[in-house]
């Protein structure tokens, strides 16, 4: 049996998260969280000076992503990936709504938030493309992806990029 996992970041997009992740997804839905709002201020693991996607509560927010149908032992790849077991994020559970009409729709999804904030530092020009491919490939509308675009990002430093195979040997599943 499947379970939800609300994506928002870099995640949303088929090439992180089945590619980089390795994680494979049944469904994917354009969808929206209440109470939320996205912010870039949550800084990585490893201090490289830029930061990536994170949501904090506002009841006068919402934040849209994709649901995305996995099963358990994926979701706790998620876990594992995201930091989740090391206090990167912690994983809760949001209610969401589905963008398109569909009968008997999820109301429920679990996805992540963390607490480590740095106001001061600005998601990388690479993370913005792939939350920017991400929404579009799974249809979220027009006025957010234009949101996505004003979001001022930074050039990925150098030790990132040469850091970036590491990472994504250590996370992909084998």
């Amino acid at each position: 049996m499947a379970v939800w996992y609300f994506a928002y970041g870099s995640n949303m997009q088929s090439a992180t998260l089945r590619g980089r992740r390795g994680v494979d997804y049944q469904h994917a839905i354009p969808a929206r969280v209440a109470g939320w709002q996205l912010v870039f201020d949550k800084p990585g693991l490893v201090g490289f000076g830029t930061s990536y996607a994170n949501i904090v509560p506002n009841p006068n927010a919402s934040v849209l992503g994709v649901l995305f149908a996995v099963s358990d032992a994926d979701l706790e790849h998620i876990d594992f990936t995201e930091g989740v077991l090391i206090g990167n994020y912690r994983r809760i559970a949001v209610p969401v709504t589905v963008l398109p009409t569909l009968p008997d729709p999820p109301r429920t999804a679990f996805t992540l938030t963390s607490d480590r904030r740095d106001p001061t530092l600005r998601p990388s020009h690479r993370y913005m493309a792939m939350l920017i491919e991400g929404a579009r490939e799974h249809g979220l509308p027009e006025d957010y992806i234009a949101f996505l675009h004003t979001v001022p990002a930074a050039p990925e430093p150098p030790e990132a990029v040469e850091m970036r195979a590491l990472i994504d040997d250590a996370m992909r599943r084998r």
